[in-house]
């Protein structure tokens, strides 16, 4: 069972309780919402996963989430989007696409976020970070970091899905398209229901 949580402070409650729903539509349509025993990015494990990579099998989808992203981030003003590889890298492609920005990618070497490909951020440049799903925000505080040292300005993050139940808490104005509180938990303090599960990472 999950539950829908919802911030007025950006929309009217009405306005933003049909644009989640409209969310959890296009999610449950696409098959990207996954209930078994998962172990998620943060190491902890989860009856629920997202894998918002079956989004892109519908690339109709992706452009009316990306509009309904681009709403979310209407007065924020950037010109470049960097997404993390690999779960924003269509939704982000998409953004940048729709608003006419750059669109760079941080991806990962060793297990840790790295900007490659010979990409180059200029000095104070306005960016937009872009990912599909955050719990705790480890990997977003990553890419702040990263951006932070090649002299980027981050004016602002958006994700398709919050997953952890309270907000985030970063530096920089955060948005969400859908936010549904799934419980999560330690590897030593399982419940009886995924004990019983063998437990697996389905981003790998």
């Amino acid at each position: 069972m999950f539950f829908l949580g919802f911030h007025s402070t950006s929309l009217g409650k009405m306005d933003s309780h049909n644009s989640q729903e409209e969310v959890l539509k296009i999610l449950s349509e696409a098959q990207a919402l996954l209930e078994g025993h998962f172990i998620l990015r943060s190491g902890l494990h989860s009856g629920h996963f997202f894998q918002c990579a079956r989004l892109g099998e519908d690339l109709n989808a992706i452009n009316r989430l990306a509009t309904l992203m681009l709403d979310k981030v209407a007065d924020l003003h950037f010109e470049t989007v960097i997404a993390l590889a690999m779960g924003g890298l269509v939704i982000g492609q998409e953004v940048a696409r729709q608003s006419g920005a750059r669109y760079l990618f941080l991806e990962k070497v060793d297990n840790k976020l790295a900007l490659k490909r010979n990409f180059k951020i200029k000095d104070q440049e306005k960016i937009l970070l872009v990912e599909d799903v955050v719990t705790r925000g480890g990997r977003l505080q990553e890419a702040l970091t990263i951006i932070e040292q090649n002299r980027g300005n981050v004016v602002g993050i958006a994700t398709l899905v919050d997953r952890g139940g309270d907000k985030p808490i970063f530096t920089v104005p955060y948005f969400s398209l859908l936010q549904l509180s799934f419980p999560t938990y330690e590897a030593d303090a399982l419940p009886e229901e995924l004990q019983s599960i063998p437990a697996i990472r389905p981003g790998h």
